[in-house]
C-alpha cells in the first residue's frame, strides 16, 4: 500500500507477522499470567509483555524483519521510543474503547480487561510496524 509515494505495507510486513506471532504468543503468555494467576493489574500485566516482549522483538525484527545494519545504540534508542509511544497510544485507547463498547453488556472488571488486553494488543501490533519501519529501523539513503 502506498501514501505519498511511500511503501508503507511490503513483503517485511510478512516477516513482521511471522516475528510478531512469536513475540505476542510469548508476551500475551506473560501478561495473562500476571494478571490472571498472580494478580497483578492491567497495566503492570501488559507492561511486563511490552518489556520482555520488546527484548525479543528488537533482536527477531532487526536481524530478520528489517535486516537493520545501523548502529546498535542508536537503533535501541529509537526502538525504546517507538514501543514506549506506541505502547501509551495503543493501550490508553483500548482500555475506554473496551469499556464504552462492552459497558451495556455487564461484563466483569476481569473480562473487559483482558478483551481491552486484546484490543491493545492489535493497536499496537499496526503502529508499531510503522514505527519500526519509518524510524527505529529506517534505512539510511
Amino acid at each position: 500500500m502506498r501514501l505519498g509515494g511511500k511503501k508503507y505495507f511490503d513483503k517485511s510486513f510478512i516477516t513482521f507477522i511471522v516475528v510478531g506471532v512469536i513475540n505476542t504468543l510469548f508476551g500475551m503468555a506473560i501478561m495473562l499470567v500476571l494478571y490472571n494467576v498472580f494478580g497483578c493489574s492491567y497495566w503492570v500485566s501488559s507492561f511486563f509483555d511490552y518489556f520482555f516482549g520488546s527484548i525479543l522483538s528488537y533482536f527477531l525484527n532487526k536481524h530478520f524483519t528489517f535486516h537493520y545494519q545501523g548502529s546498535d545504540w542508536r537503533s535501541i534508542v529509537k526502538f525504546t521510543v517507538n514501543i514506549v509511544v506506541c505502547y501509551v497510544i495503543a493501550y490508553s485507547i483500548a482500555l475506554p474503547l473496551t469499556r464504552f463498547a462492552l459497558e451495556s453488556m455487564h461484563f466483569s472488571k476481569a473480562i473487559v480487561e483482558n478483551i481491552a488486553m486484546l484490543v491493545g494488543t492489535g493497536l499496537f501490533m499496526v503502529i508499531n510496524y510503522l514505527g519500526q519501519k519509518f524510524f527505529a529501523f529506517k534505512k539510511s539513503i
